[in-house]
Formats: C-alpha cells, structure tokens, sequence
C-alpha cells in the first residue's frame, strides 16, 4: 500500500509541475500587458519601462518562473512596485486590486468550499441511495419515479433551478434570506441559510447522474456469478447487498464523484453567479475579464491542485475497495 500511494503521490507532483509551468508561460501567452493596466493612460515609456523593470518582466523566464515557485514556499520580496514583502505561499500582487493575490484566494476559498462539500455530501447520499434502492426494487413504483427524477434533473440547468428557486423561496414565499456567504464560525445558521439554494441546486442537479449511474451498476452487478454465488450459500440479503453487490457497483461512482467534486472545487462559476455570491469561480472570471494575470494563474494553479488531490483520493478509495488496484 505504501509504494501504490508514493506512485501516485509522484504522478501527483509531476502533473502540477507541468500545470504550474504552462499557468506561468499562459502569462505571457496573453496579448494584454500588466504594467500598462497598472498605470494610468498618461505613462510615458520610459515610466512603463521602469515599472516593467521592478516587476522583474525583463528578467528570463526561467529566473521568473524559479522566483514564483520559490514565493510559493517560502515568500518573496516583491518590490514597491507589488506591496513589498509577500510571505509564503505567495501567489504574485494583483495589478486591479493591489493586494496579495494570495489574500484574494484566502477570502474567496471557504466561500467556494462551503458550497461544494455540503453539496457534495448531499448529492452522493441522495443520487446513490436512491440509485440503489430504485435497482433492488426494479419494476416498481419506486423505480418508476427513481427513474423519472433522474431524467427530469438531466434535462435541467442549474442557472434555471437555481432562478425557480430563488423566485419561489426568496422573492415570492420569503423563506429564505437573498444568498450569500457569512463565516460558519461567525453564525452557523445564517451561513446555512445563505447557501442552502446553491446546495439544493447543485444536489438536484448531480444527483441525478449519480442515480442513474448507481442504478446501472447495480443492476449489473446484481446479475454477476458472485452474487449469485452468495445467495446460494445463504447469506441475508443485506450481506449480500451491502458487503458484496454494493462494493463491486460503487467504483465508477467513486470516479466520477472524484471528478465531479474535484471540478467543482476549482471554481463553480455557474451557481456563484446565479446566486451572487463571490467565490473562487466568479473571481476566476472576473479575472480574466480585467486581465489580472497574477490571480488567473493562482486560481488555474489552484483548480488544478484540487483536481489532482481529488484523482488521488479517489485512487486511495479505489485501493481500499478492489485490493487488485494496489498491485499495478
């Protein structure tokens, strides 16, 4: 088991240097110039590039790219021009807000993390659960509507759902507060209650997917020589269900829950604009729409790093359910 997770930890590692590399040749990939956003149109040339000097623009890009990584772990001096001393992990000034980019995503991240993981949690247990309830009571009235959920919520969007909602529960019943983001610590029910449309949304939307998946599996599973084989010896049915059935079926959801929960960490774009509520996602946008190029590289880099973490999570989950895993 230690060597499978230091081979994966290793992928791990090469796969965000190769993100950070290309994060940091996307800056200069782009046809918008930092230095002339950050001054006024009045700069003559020889001030843009003076500024273009102290932002160390002129120095190779391997000195460039060594020095943002070497920021990364442990601070870097960043001159007057970018607010001086940035402590570690610094992820480069911000040439539209001029703060620490790294200040930026200290604001926006538990925004983006108090949407996801509830959510998360909330869909798997309903798009799962209700996947495999609808395959073992197959043919049924629960199936019936098991299956009419799923397509209902296939063939939705989350910026319609999430509209529905908040006409019906904000503007029209008045059973919600407007949505935003309060601190979990500064007042648990208002953080809830702010957020809860995006997790219904969101849970609505992907449970969906997750009960016609798990539906799918089971029912192949249900179909297979082993699980015949259990019944035959006279196990209960929970056993075979749950320790069996259940733990043969679970895997593509495993993945596709590591993907999907992954995606949505690096930045749900869609359900923070629809609810107004500043997180990493809409930051990420605003971004690239103002042309600050230190905070789209941080919140790429960031994207990237959950999307990693999440791949090696799953491989972990994948090793404790199919022990065959852990041999390749």
């Amino acid at each position: 088991m230690a060597r499978f997770l230091v081979k994966r930890l290793l992928s791990a590692t090469l796969t965000l240097f190769a993100v950070s590399v290309l994060s940091f040749l996307m800056f200069f990939a782009l046809p918008r110039d930092p230095v002339s956003g950050m001054c006024p149109k009045n700069c003559n040339p020889e001030r843009l590039e003076r500024v273009r000097q102290e932002l160390g623009l002129r120095d190779p890009l391997v000195s460039q790219y060594a020095g943002y990584m070497k920021g990364i772990v442990t601070g870097r001096d960043l001159g007057s021009a970018q607010g001086g001393r940035c402590d570690a992990p610094c992820l480069g000034w911000s040439y539209v807000t001029n703060e620490a980019v790294s200040d930026t995503i200290a604001r926006v991240l538990p925004v983006t993390l108090s949407i996801v993981i509830p959510a998360a949690v909330l869909w798997l247990l309903l798009g799962v659960g209700l996947g495999m309830v609808s395959a073992l009571r197959r043919g049924t009235w629960l199936d019936r509507l098991a299956i009419g959920f799923s397509l209902t919520g296939a063939s939705l969007q989350l910026y319609f759902v999430g509209a529905v909602l908040l006409l019906v529960f904000v503007y029209h019943l008045r059973l919600l507060p407007v949505p935003g983001y309060t601190s979990l610590f500064d007042d648990p029910l208002k953080w809830a209650s702010g957020l809860v449309l995006a997790w219904v949304s969101l849970a609505f939307l992907f449970s969906a997917i997750y009960a016609r998946l798990s539906r799918a599996q089971m029912l192949e599973t249900l179909s297979e020589d082993f699980v015949r084989t259990a019944r035959a010896k006279g196990l209960t049915k929970p056993r075979v269900y749950g320790r069996h059935a259940l733990r043969a079926a679970i895997t593509p959801v495993v993945t596709i829950a590591g993907l999907d929960v992954g995606g949505a960490l690096g930045g749900t774009v869609i359900t923070e604009t629809t609810f107004g509520i500043q997180g990493l996602g809409r930051t990420a946008v605003d971004a690239v729409r103002a042309g600050d190029l230190p905070t789209i590289m941080a919140t790429v880099l960031i994207a990237a790093v959950f999307v990693v973490l999440a791949n090696v999570v799953v491989d972990l989950l994948y090793a404790a359910i199919d022990p065959r895993v852990r041999l390749r």
